[in-house]
């Protein structure tokens, strides 16, 4: 019994490390605007992916015959679920490397996961200031990406140039010679001032929807 608990310990302490780990990695995304984790599929892959890794690599390490099985197996059974941005398979590929990394070395998975939430909050931090003190975004938005957006579309019977310089401006068109505009934002006070200062001043406009 003792034998058990000696050899079972190290890695019960490390699976609750990559617990830690992808929680913790849950709620970074969350912050930095990537709301398509919230969902119970999302975030129970980001939890169980590192765990299952680890385990795999742990099993097969300096087993041959075993680590041929695994490629056998690993060629039936695959991802078939489409991924809707590089990032998300980014996020993938990292909690993946995350339990590669913990069956090597505790203090390497450490520094890899320093490192990936380092880079993370640096981005995020360099967003806010630009768009605070530069009136700048340093991300174009994406409908893509899995996000939730608040939108606005504007008609007009008049091209609004005064309009274009807005990184908010996703779309522009003309139908039936009237020029129509959407502009989407994860902030809806952005869109308000857009609506208030700028689309509601000019004549030309028929219609817009917030």
């Amino acid at each position: 019994m003792s034998n058990l608990i000696s050899f079972a310990m190290p890695h019960v302490i490390t699976i609750g490390m990559l617990v830690v780990i992808s929680i913790t990695t849950r709620f970074l995304l969350e912050l930095i605007g990537q709301h398509w984790i919230k969902t119970f599929a999302h975030t129970a892959t980001l939890v169980l992916l590192p765990i299952i890794t680890f385990i795999i690599t742990s099993v097969i390490s300096g087993n041959i015959a075993l680590s041929l099985g695994l490629v056998g197996a690993l060629s039936i059974v695959r991802f078939r679920n489409p991924v809707k941005s590089p990032f998300e398979l980014c996020v993938y590929f990292a909690v993946i490397t995350m339990g590669i990394t913990a069956t090597v070395s505790k203090m390497w998975l450490i520094v890899f996961t320093g490192g990936i939430y380092g880079s993370m909050l640096l981005l995020y931090i360099i967003d806010i200031i630009l768009k605070k003190f530069f009136n700048s975004y340093l991300f174009q938005t994406s409908f893509s990406e899995g996000n939730s957006l608040s939108t606005l579309e504007v008609t007009s019977q008049n091209a609004l140039t005064s309009i274009d310089s807005f990184t908010s401006l996703v779309s522009k068109s003309m139908v039936n010679g009237r020029f129509e505009y959407v502009f989407a934002s994860n902030n809806l006070s952005e869109l308000n001032n857009i609506l208030e200062e700028k689309i509601l001043k000019e004549n030309s406009i028929e219609s817009y929807q917030l």
